[in-house]
């Protein structure tokens, strides 16, 4: 008798977060009080796989995520198609003060690299196309140097920013265009330099839980990263998280790094699997 309780409530405890529908903005559990209310959404999330969207939080959110960037697909079962390693792992804390402004930290192993970067909502239009209007930037460290590399030792920090034009057609196409700019796209250099990037983004909302997405960032060619990154996948959105399940050619998620390119092409024996999980918090 126990144990049919309890597989009961464990039912339960799975299927009952499947049921929430996805709204135009995520769905928020536990809110202190009713949300201030966002004239426009495009995208349902804060990020495409990589790059940013126009899109914020509601004043006083906060935004927790994890993301992984397993090993090459090609490798097989002798490395369990990549999901053995190495693995590039991502974690970030965002907080919200307005619902037009969201700040945060990142930190990824690759290079160690700690970020502190905000996002600003500057202007949003409603009608036929949705467009919304919106600026990032950010400063990065690469705290982990490689030893015996002078150039990367003198060159740790780069910077970014970038201008995100993003539009709804259709009332279920989302895209987005994400020109950038990166400083010292090139830590191993003995100099700083500047690059140009543009992202283009676009996501197509197959229910109210489902989505597919995909991105590629155009990149200045820089030594030994002489690649544009490409992301496609699927995004599942259920109770104030956002489950993104894709494959990449870059192991790097954080923008300085991602702006800067990636050292393989998008090929099928060049793919990685991964993943990105980010869910809302309210206190």
């Amino acid at each position: 008798m126990k144990r049919s309780i309890f597989l009961a409530v464990a039912t339960a405890v799975v299927l009952v977060p499947l049921t929430v529908s996805g709204q135009d903005r995520p769905t928020r559990w536990q809110r202190r009080g009713q949300p201030t209310a966002i004239p426009v959404t495009v995208f349902h999330s804060t990020q495409s796989a990589n790059l940013p969207t126009a899109e914020t939080l509601a004043g006083g959110e906060w935004l927790f995520e994890i993301s992984h960037r397993f090993g090459l697909i090609d490798s097989g079962t002798g490395g369990f198609y990549g999901l053995d390693g190495p693995v590039v792992n991502r974690f970030g804390l965002a907080f919200a003060p307005t619902d037009r402004l969201l700040i945060g930290v990142l930190r990824s192993n690759a290079f160690d690299n700690v970020e502190l970067g905000a996002k600003a909502r500057l202007f949003d239009s409603g009608g036929a196309v949705p467009v919304i209007v919106a600026v990032a930037g950010g400063i990065a460290w690469n705290t982990q140097a490689p030893e015996g590399d002078p150039g990367f030792e003198d060159n740790e920090t780069q910077a970014y920013a970038q201008v995100i034009l993003n539009a709804l057609v259709g009332g279920r196409l989302a895209v987005g265009v994400v020109p950038s700019w990166v400083r010292n796209p090139d830590p191993f250099a003995t100099t700083a330099d500047n690059a140009l990037a543009i992202g283009l983004n676009g996501q197509i909302y197959l229910s109210e839980l489902v989505s597919l997405f995909g991105e590629w960032v155009i990149s200045d060619e820089q030594a030994g990263l002489g690649h544009d990154t490409g992301s496609f996948g699927i995004e599942l959105e259920t109770g104030g998280h956002f489950f993104k399940l894709l494959v990449s050619n870059s192991q790097r998620m954080n923008p300085s790094q991602v702006l800067s390119g990636t050292s393989s092409p998008v090929a099928a024996n060049q793919l990685r699997f991964g993943f990105n999980i980010t869910r809302i918090l309210t206190f």
